[in-house]
């Protein structure tokens, strides 16, 4: 997956933002706010911080030894950092960018939800 496919494709979700507010050069998606992709586009390896199940956050850490380690700078139970330009198919890394989202969608107020919900 390439810088600007992972940028589309974090984009491409219902009220999805591109934010920078730690550096200029770190991406960070949000939707209402809250924080489902963080990436600095610009580094190689290309890697993102996703959300993840805990559970599920250990099994792809041990299916995937090296490509999906605990999230850097983030809590290691709910966080994975995902190299998204390594070995990794494509579709998985789409997968797991997709669950981040859904999850930080369920924890959203119940409004926000209906609105997200809404064309």
């Amino acid at each position: 997956m390439t810088p600007q496919e992972l940028r589309a494709f974090c984009l491409s979700f219902a009220a999805a933002e591109e934010d920078f507010p730690f550096r200029p050069e770190i991406s960070v998606f949000k939707v209402c706010g809250k924080l489902f992709a963080l990436s600095s586009l610009d580094a190689r390896p290309l890697k993102v911080n996703l959300k993840c199940d805990p559970d599920e956050a250990v099994r792809l850490r041990r299916e995937h030894v090296g490509l999906v380690v605990p999230g850097w700078h983030m809590n290691k139970r709910h966080w994975n950092t995902v190299t998204a330009d390594g070995d990794l198919p494509d579709r998985l890394v789409r997968e797991l960018v997709e669950d981040s989202y859904d999850l930080v969608v369920a924890g959203l107020p119940r409004a926000d939800r209906l609105r997200l919900d809404r064309p």
